[in-house]
């Protein structure tokens, strides 16, 4: 599991449906009162792990749905201490459906935060940003998700140009007509691994 994650950070070799199991009997065991309580035990797992399953836990704590009432704004500083931190893709997609949760919730404020994301220096935040939509469908911010993809069209960063496509992706299960016309439109400025992984779930024929 280290070696295929590429992390410096030792396992201690729990795979994800024992681990998600025991979190959620442990949660349950131990619930938290408030949204103080639950963003000071979330960093104080994540700021104390020793393996990247305590990491792990504290993104399935931050996402129990008994504290679905805490995805607001206030919860945001948190979120960018973990994806900053943790700075890989295991962590940070996990953590951009968050971000949707509270997009949701608190639309206008929330966009603002991400289209700064979406030039931060930190290409994490940038690939947060960029996927904090997935699963929207229909109810995708099509300006908002332009906004979030522009400033990293043209990076030569992998994981930048993979979530581009991939959101892309996501979102041609509900509308692969927006989709080719985004990637006709942007074709000149998109890599070749974003335009394929973009066009990957568009029905054959309707890319030409």
């Amino acid at each position: 599991m280290q070696r295929y994650m590429k992390s410096s950070m030792p396992y201690l070799g729990v795979p994800t449906p024992p681990h998600r199991r025991i979190c959620r009997e442990l949660f349950a065991c131990h619930p938290l009162a408030d949204f103080a309580c639950c963003h000071d035990t979330v960093l104080a797992l994540w700021r104390g792990a020793t393996h990247r399953e305590h990491r792990y836990a504290a993104i399935e704590l931050a996402s129990a749905r008994r504290y679905a009432e805490f995805q607001t704004t206030r919860a945001l500083p948190m979120y960018e201490e973990m994806i900053v931190s943790g700075a890989w893709w295991d962590y940070v997609d996990a953590l951009a459906h968050r971000l949707g949760d509270i997009l949701r919730r608190e639309p206008s404020r929330t966009k603002a935060r991400l289209r700064v994301w979406a030039r931060s220096p930190d290409l994490w935040k940038r690939r947060a940003a960029i996927l904090s939509q997935l699963g929207f469908k229909h109810e995708t911010d099509l300006a908002l998700l332009h906004d979030c993809i522009a400033p990293s069209m043209r990076s030569d960063e992998f994981f930048l140009r993979k979530a581009i496509g991939w959101a892309l992706r996501d979102l041609a299960w509900s509308d692969p007509a927006t989709v080719v016309r985004y990637v006709k439109r942007w074709e000149a400025d998109l890599s070749p691994l974003t335009r394929r992984e973009a066009l990957k779930n568009v029905p054959d024929g309707a890319s030409r």
